[in-house]
């Protein structure tokens, strides 16, 4: 949720430097493409749960109670990065560090959605959906923030923040933690790794800047950075395949699904390959693609059991 989140949280904001123009700097603090993809995700994992839009209203609260927590640890975690943010490039027009938002208004109003995502979820959800999103909330603030500038494992502690969302909108339908809730969490941290490695490569510098510790920061030359990227990209296919086994795809899934992932390693090989930012683009870009489309064949594929 809040967590790529790590890694979809980067990513989702990675392309845009400094402040974005038409948005509100309060609404800015919440990272809103980042908030789209938690929207997104919690409503795909309702759906596969529910198998219907029986009820609309549940599916509305749990949307956005997953999204209010999301947004309010997005822009506490700004509020802890501020010396950082300052120092580079791509985040020092962000709401804190100019100065368009004082730290206190900043902390009051991120702390209020948290509380109100959650107590929406408690009551009108259930209890597990909003423990599901304390945890989330909690290990993106308590774990990833301060392990980003002591260790490059924080980007897989944000993946698992981030891969949260979808299994608190299956939670949301069901209150039950299933199997498919599983494949989804798995599927959502694997796919993270990649897609968050090629953003940190093409903005190393600027993270160096700020004193974080990503892997292309202490891997000049690239190397690991792009083994363990296509290594993930690998490994994402059989877990992709496993949607099938518990009934949330059939063979036009199972199709699609290898066609993305061939599509995924391929970008992934050609970084390996060519160490270079064009290359890393390309990577990003796929793997935006990847995610809408494989979890569309989820959704809509009619040979599913």
């Amino acid at each position: 949720m809040s967590g790529s989140r790590a890694s979809a949280a980067e990513a989702a904001e990675a392309d845009v430097p400094g402040s974005r123009p038409g948005w509100h700097p309060f609404a800015e603090l919440t990272k809103p493409r980042l908030t789209s993809l938690v929207l997104a995700t919690t409503a795909l994992g309702y759906l596969l749960a529910a198998g219907s839009l029986a009820d609309p209203l549940r599916l509305l609260v749990a949307v956005v109670g997953t999204a209010l927590i999301g947004g309010g640890a997005n822009g506490l975690n700004q509020w802890w990065e501020v010396a950082a943010d300052a120092r580079m490039r791509r985040t020092q027009g962000r709401p804190f560090p100019s100065g368009r938002i004082t730290p206190r208004a900043g902390v009051v109003f991120c702390l209020a959605l948290t509380l109100l995502g959650l107590a929406l979820l408690y009551v009108l959800v259930n209890p597990l959906t909003a423990v599901l999103g304390a945890v989330s909330w909690g290990v993106y603030l308590f774990a990833y923030t301060p392990l980003k500038p002591r260790t490059t494992l924080n980007t897989l502690v944000g993946a698992v923040s981030g891969a949260v969302p979808p299994v608190m909108g299956w939670t949301a339908a069901t209150g039950r933690l299933d199997a498919g809730a599983w494949v989804l969490f798995a599927v959502l941290f694997i796919w993270q790794i990649p897609h968050f490695l090629a953003i940190a490569w093409i903005y190393r510098e600027d993270y160096e800047s700020g004193g974080f510790r990503m892997l292309p920061v202490i891997d000049p030359a690239g190397a690991a950075t792009f083994r363990i990227a296509l290594v993930y990209c690998v490994a994402l296919m059989p877990v992709t395949y496993t949607a099938v086994l518990v009934g949330m795809g059939g063979w036009i899934y199972l199709a699609g699904a290898t066609v993305l992932g061939l599509g995924m390693t391929h970008a992934a090989f050609r970084l390996h390959r060519e160490r270079s930012v064009a290359a890393a683009r390309h990577l990003f870009f796929a793997s935006l693609a990847y995610l809408p489309v494989l979890f569309l064949l989820m959704l809509l594929d009619p040979t599913a059991r």
